[in-house]
């Protein structure tokens, strides 16, 4: 952890509200992650519930952990490992697994944050949370990029929807849009508050995406979220590895209840 700079990871968290480590796994990792994910994915798909929409023809997944092989890299990947404690403390907890998959016919989302800002970022100036992204693809322009307004995790506004921001912000966000385009190994790391998009999907290609949602102590996420490990693989991890894992351990791994829908991204956006 010490070959990354706090003071780096800080700047960008706090600044922008987007870092990146550029070709942290190989892409013969990410391949067996993407087969893991369409695995869990057609699974969902026949699973009432199992499968959330978050607008035309683009789904949210929340699975079991020990599901994906690649789960103990990625949390115990020192990049990883350093954001968070640069961010949350040394004391963060883990509290989200799970993938986007923006398919083909995916349209445009509109802009939004992806949970209500809490008094310790509005007051507080504090960032509480993070979200980690790691796409299973190259992805190109025609595949429904991710689009972030650098800056914006900061953004208040009075008598909207606390996630959407109102129509007389947008063009302020069109004017700061960065797309991303994200290459196999490579891990983002973004506050969830930073206004963000999925853009429309114009390709025959599905874009899957693992998400790993992370805590300080004081964030709530948990709350939306059913973080499971089976007893045996949680007693197998080391307990380093433990201690930043807010879940709960059973014997048997049990159906999620997904409890994080946003209605407001059901629609899309026409172009």
């Amino acid at each position: 952890m010490d070959q990354f700079d706090t003071a780096a990871i800080m700047g960008g968290l706090y600044g922008d509200g987007f870092i990146a480590c550029k070709g942290a796994f190989s892409r013969e990792w990410v391949e067996a992650l993407g087969a893991d994910i369409g695995t869990l994915f057609d699974e969902a798909r026949r699973t009432p519930g199992g499968a959330l929409e978050r607008g035309p023809n683009r789904y949210y997944v929340e699975i079991h952990p020990e599901r994906l092989r690649g789960f103990r890299d990625i949390i115990t990947h020192p990049w990883v490992c350093a954001v968070c404690a640069a961010i949350l403390g040394p004391d963060y907890k883990i509290v989200e697994a799970g993938f986007d998959v923006p398919g083909p016919g995916a349209m445009m989302q509109p802009w939004h944050r992806d949970f209500a800002a809490p008094p310790q970022t509005v007051t507080g100036r504090r960032l509480n949370s993070l979200a980690f992204n790691i796409t299973t693809v190259d992805v190109t322009e025609d595949m429904g990029p991710f689009e972030i307004a650098p800056g914006t995790q900061w953004d208040t506004w009075e008598g909207a929807h606390p996630m959407f921001p109102p129509p007389e912000l947008h063009p302020r966000y069109e004017g700061l849009r960065q797309r991303k385009l994200a290459r196999m190994g490579d891990i983002s790391a973004r506050s969830a508050l930073t206004i963000h998009r999925g853009t429309a999907n114009l390709s025959m290609k599905s874009r899957p995406v693992f998400v790993l949602g992370v805590d300080a102590p004081d964030g709530t996420n948990a709350d939306k979220h059913d973080l499971q490990l089976s007893r045996a693989y949680y007693e197998a991890l080391d307990e380093e590895v433990r201690r930043h894992l807010a879940c709960r351990v059973v014997d048997k791994l049990e159906t999620v209840e997904q409890g994080h829908a946003i209605e407001g991204l059901l629609m899309g956006v026409k172009p």
